[in-house]
């Protein structure tokens, strides 16, 4: 270490006399103490003051300016000299020496400004202030096919100090996507695929891009997938794989490259590895049979990607994917459930899955998850059979398959999510199914069940789907039964709330539902429709001009319906209603002019 201090006295005078070669000899030996103590001799030279001298170096004549850069590179390795770098006005000569025509000089100065900028706000903005990303950017570019090993060396710098520049950063990541970087990188990716340093960079400077929204449409338009695909089925390795995982996911959101994903053969790599991981219990294993069918779950969100996958229902991947749901591994039968959820996205494809037995899957599965079962099973089985209980033509299909009674299984759930798609499915199976409605209606347990659930404030789409089905039972079924169920429940207050939600297709759901209470039951649900404040709410309805028509409308009808009670119907002659009804016979809407006219004709009458 005296060695260096002598060293750093010498090159503060050599450097001023410009004297090649004694300079060269103290560079050399910065160098082999940086390669002894990189940290401790660090310090030494920051304390020395050496670093404002560097930047007088650093100019393209000299014989010397590579062994400078490479100098700076070393010291950038540490966190703490970064800063006084930058503060050593180290970063604008670099950046002009990124124009220079020696080799050499240009992988130092890309190490150098690379090791600046990791992790650094300081070093990235005054790289980004001398402009130095654009001339990174063209280097990339025109040196893109070069194969010769000082080429690709150069490369994998170049693109290491991009990374470095950009990671994390949104802007900075923007800004290298306008200037073009994606479609060289997949070339670059394309003709260096045998050089692994090169294709690890590359794949890190995508996984660090491609989380950005903006850059999915500048992959989508390069042939990413199908260079990907082909890199993924030469991976061995398990780390590599990851690594390729990695930019694939971010990747796979955009639907285009999903399709692209589908038909560069990405499916039948990830389907391979399920087969080898399946029974394996390494740690490693599991994890990417985990990313391999989360992958592909996400492959199915694309419309055209599913559809192209589910071949009409005969297709390999459909085939084999029904096969994950009866195994004894909780991820795959989650891949799987999830899976027919996204194949279910339309008519055609449920009416088909229905008719060929996933039905009676979905209920074994969900049999086996019932004690203790797995949450996210759970929650995904039932969004698969919520999502197949949406056409007509199936409702009554799976009601006589006895998916009712298998999803009540689930009433004593304490877990939200799987509380919410228990009830979106019991909504959509009971919907225009009078029988089953009536039935459900009747099951005192789900009705106080669902009463609890329409005060989980905590859980607004718990809380919504509650309201929604109590309204679904009364408005499908038109029972009395139902009705009195819901009544001695304490379910109407609930209704009379969800006539105030901030969503008109909630409200309109609520007031059909208690038009029907007043029509049916009135005696019966007078009292909790009056402690709930009912007229004062609709008087609140028809008065507020943002009331959608068909709430003023069914307002109406509700208010008539409620004239049988006499406490009830006192109540609308103390509000004054007429002046607020009279004034809707002029409204747009034909349908609430006319009901206000009947209205109208209806309080002048029984008043």
């Amino acid at each position: 270490m005296d060695n260096l201090s002598d060293t750093l006295k010498k090159l503060k005078i050599t450097a001023a006399d410009r004297t090649d070669d004694s300079l060269e000899g103290c560079l050399d030996c910065l160098l082999q103490a940086l390669t002894q103590n990189n940290m401790e001799t660090s310090e030494k030279i920051q304390g020395s003051g050496i670093l404002q001298v560097f930047a007088s170096l650093l100019i393209p004549q000299s014989s010397c300016t590579a062994k400078v850069a490479n100098v700076i590179a070393e010291i950038a390795k540490n966190e703490f000299m970064r800063i006084p770098c930058v503060d050593a006005g180290l970063i604008s000569p670099l950046v002009q020496l990124l124009n220079s025509k020696d080799q050499e000089v240009l992988l130092q100065t890309g190490r150098a400004l690379g090791n600046i900028c990791y992790d650094s706000h300081e070093g990235r903005s005054a790289v980004d202030q001398a402009g130095g990303a654009q001339i990174v950017v063209d280097h990339l570019r025109s040196l893109c096919s070069k194969t010769d090993p000082a080429s690709e060396k150069l490369l994998t710098v170049f693109c290491g100090m991009l990374m470095n520049y950009s990671n994390e950063n949104d802007s900075l990541q923007a800004q290298l996507i306008n200037m073009g970087v994606i479609p060289t990188l997949v070339k670059l990716l394309g003709i260096h695929c045998q050089n692994a340093a090169l294709t690890e960079m590359c794949l890190v400077a995508f996984g660090n891009l491609a989380e950005l929204e903006s850059s999915k449409e500048q992959f989508a338009s390069t042939n990413i997938a199908e260079e990907l695909v082909k890199l993924f089925k030469k991976q061995i390795e398990h780390d590599k794989r990851e690594m390729v995982f990695e930019v694939l996911a971010p990747l796979a959101e955009n639907d285009a490259i999903k399709l692209q994903l589908v038909e560069s053969g990405l499916v039948e790599c990830l389907l391979e590895i399920v087969q080898q991981k399946v029974d394996s219990d390494k740690e490693e294993d599991i994890a990417e049979l985990k990313t391999a069918s989360d992958l592909m779950v996400l492959l199915l969100l694309g419309d055209e990607s599913m559809q192209k996958l589910f071949e009409g229902g005969k297709g390999n991947v459909f085939q084999r994917v029904l096969s994950w749901i009866p195994s004894n591994n909780h991820q795959l039968q989650l891949a799987g459930a999830l899976a027919i959820a996204n194949f279910a996205r339309n008519d055609g494809n449920c009416i088909h899955m229905v008719d060929n037995g996933i039905v009676e899957k979905l209920m074994d599965l969900l049999d086996r998850h019932v004690e203790d079962g797995n949450v996210t099973v759970q929650h995904a089985a039932l969004s698969a059979l919520r999502n197949l209980a949406i056409p007509v033509v199936n409702k009554a299909k799976m009601l006589s398959a006895g998916v009712t009674e298998a999803v009540l299984k689930f009433l004593k759930s304490e877990m939200p999510p799987v509380q919410f798609k228990l009830l979106g499915t019991l909504r959509m199976l009971i919907d225009a199914q009078a029988e089953a409605a009536e039935q459900l209606g009747k099951n005192v347990k789900l009705v106080e069940r669902l009463v609890e659930w329409c005060e989980a404030k905590d859980h607004a789409g718990v809380m919504g789907e509650s309201n929604r089905l109590l309204s679904a039972l009364i408005r499908h079924s038109k029972s009395k039964d139902v009705i009195k169920t819901i009544v001695q429940s304490g379910g109407i207050k609930h209704l009379v709330t969800m006539a105030t939600s901030e969503h008109v297709i909630m409200q309109n759901e609520a007031l059909v539902a208690l038009a029907l209470i007043a029509a049916l039951e009135l005696g019966t649900a007078e009292k909790d429709l009056e402690s709930a404040q009912l007229v004062q709410i609709l008087h609140r309805l028809l008065a507020d001009e943002r009331s959608a028509p068909e709430i003023k409308y069914n307002s109406m009808v509700l208010i008539c319906a409620l004239m049988g009670s006499e406490s009830l119907h006192k109540e609308v002659q103390d509000l004054a209603f007429l002046d607020v009804v009279s004034k809707l016979r002029s409204h747009e809407n034909k349908s609430v002019a006319q009901q206000a006219s009947l209205t109208e004709q209806r309080l002048a009458v029984e008043s």
